[in-house]
């Protein structure tokens, strides 16, 4: 059993990248990915403790990236895994990485100015000693929650930091298409995240959008996942199968922030990620 969807302190996690991995090894995966948010500083403090241990780590990243949509100027958000199960990512890539690092930080800085504009006693330097050199919308999240404007996490994105939210500034994120060559002529396997949010209305839309994906090089679509449940497993591996792409799948887990979820098995069991599909990812790149 495996898990290709994690996320560790280096980006919106609450587990180190050696607790992580501890955590790996008590649930007896053999392999794991570890998909940081624009960094891929958690695989790399990760992957001594990983050798110690004999678990397979995968080098993995998770990037923001916009698709253009009918009716939505800004495009819609669709978050994109990236694969390297073979090699390390190219030079190009990570310098490429370092560019969407710096417009997270200048995001970040709008982002405090607005809430203070919203009579929010909220400032940067907090957000950074919470999420240090990743802070993100998660981190403002937590710094609203621990001053009490809110109750939980979730109330802040809902009220202050998602896209239609009154606090919500834009980032400079890459489009879609940008992303899936980026990771491609990286080296690596680029593939939809959590495809059950990409919130189209009907089967027949999420398949259009999941086929014009594939049209822009996508190689892989997530279908094992937290989110998901037994009839989105089936869909997403048909639709894999009808349009070329290989299945990748994990818990997408945060540790605390994410109550509940498990590494490996997800929610109450509900993710079984079999070996193969990680043979599946190292056969595309090598091929």
């Amino acid at each position: 059993m495996i898990d290709l969807h994690t996320h560790t302190t280096a980006s919106d996690g609450t587990y180190s990248p050696g607790e992580l991995i501890q955590a790996a090894v008590a649930a007896r995966l053999d392999a794991l990915a570890i998909t940081d948010h624009d960094t891929f500083a958690g695989y790399e403090e990760a992957l001594p403790s990983a050798m110690a241990t004999g678990l397979e780590l995968i080098c993995g990243i998770e990037l923001s990236t916009k698709m253009p949509v009918p009716g939505r100027p800004r495009g819609k958000s669709v978050h994109l895994l990236g694969y390297f199960p073979v090699k390390p990512p190219s030079e190009e890539f990570r310098e490429w990485i370092h560019l969407l690092q710096e417009s997270r930080r200048d995001r970040n800085r709008r982002l405090a100015s607005r809430l203070q504009e919203l009579g929010l006693e909220i400032t940067l330097e907090e957000v950074v000693e919470v999420g240090r050199s990743m802070a993100g919308r998660p981190h403002f999240a937590r710094v609203l929650m621990e001053k009490r404007y809110v109750a939980t996490l979730q109330e802040a994105f809902d009220k202050y930091l998602d896209e239609s939210a009154e606090a919500y500034v834009e980032r400079e994120e890459p489009s879609l298409a940008e992303g899936i060559r980026r990771i491609t002529d990286g080296g690596g396997v680029p593939s939809i995240a959590h495809p059950i949010r990409l919130g189209r209305r009907t089967p027949q839309q999420e398949e259009d959008l999941i086929r014009q994906m594939s049209k822009m090089g996508l190689l892989a679509i997530e279908a094992y996942h937290s989110d998901h449940g037994p009839r989105e497993l089936e869909r997403y591996q048909l639709l894999a199968r009808r349009y070329g792409l290989a299945v990748t799948g994990g818990t997408d887990f945060h540790g605390d922030a994410k109550p509940g979820l498990k590494v490996g098995t997800g929610r109450e069991n509900n993710v079984s990620v079999p070996n193969k599909v990680l043979d599946r990812l190292k056969q595309l790149v090598r091929s």
